[in-house]
């Protein structure tokens, strides 16, 4: 992920580090600082311009790393996708390129509602790339709005294996859920409001529980 877009003094002489970590700190502070302007500005009103002061890094460096700001939002994005994923799968006990259903934690309906508060208390605690991917992404166009669609599928994918689901039926019902939970979600961070993220947490555990007690998940193991 990004770390903080305060200035940094690159270090030299002998102890001066490869072209590649230059490389990769001026376009970790280059993404943070397009996260940190947009909740500001929005992604219309933001320009590289205010993405360099933020940055404190040059217009060529900038256009050495990304063809445009788009392309250097669509780097933030997957920055923002990578530390949610994380974080989910963090807790229950899975790395990204896991098994999240096997390295989870607890059953299945237990490791859903670790993952949901993971998830909220993600978007909370990381405000501007939460905004950059669930607001500002639809203002970036079709290329960006698509990248959110891929996420969602990922995020589809990890809840199938937190919950053990087997068949079609049982997909169809994540996917619902997924769409669901980012509507819900939109609505406090376009409203500038992560204190409100917390709240959906209870109702969503508890609403896709009674989808579990209905089977909507098709045939699964009984929760412990």
């Amino acid at each position: 992920m990004p770390e903080s877009s305060s200035p940094r003094r690159l270090p030299r002489g002998r102890y001066a580090l490869s072209r590649e970590e230059v490389d990769r700190i001026q376009r970790s502070r280059l993404c943070s600082a397009m996260a940190d302007v947009m909740v500001q500005k929005g992604y219309v009103a933001t320009s590289v311009e205010d993405v360099l002061k933020r940055a404190q890094v040059s217009r060529q460096t900038f256009y050495q790393l990304f063809d445009s700001k788009l392309d250097c939002f669509m780097a933030t994005f997957d920055f923002a996708a990578k530390l949610l994923l994380e974080r989910i799968l963090a807790t229950i006990g899975a790395g990204v390129d896991g098994e999240p259903g096997l390295g989870g934690k607890g059953d299945p309906l237990g490791r859903f509602e670790q993952a949901i508060t993971s998830y909220l208390e993600a978007l909370a605690a990381e405000w501007p790339y939460t905004r950059l991917f669930l607001v500002e992404v639809y203002a970036a166009g079709p290329d960006a709005i698509m990248r959110r669609t891929e996420l969602q599928e990922t995020l589809i994918t990890v809840l199938a294996d937190l919950l053990e689901v087997t068949d079609e039926v049982g997909r169809f019902t994540c996917q619902v859920i997924i769409a669901a939970t980012s509507t819900m979600v939109t609505k406090p961070v376009a409203e500038n409001d992560p204190s409100a993220l917390p709240e959906l947490g209870p109702p969503l555990i508890d609403h896709v529980r009674r989808l579990w007690a209905a089977g909507a998940f098709g045939e699964q193991p009984a929760p412990s």
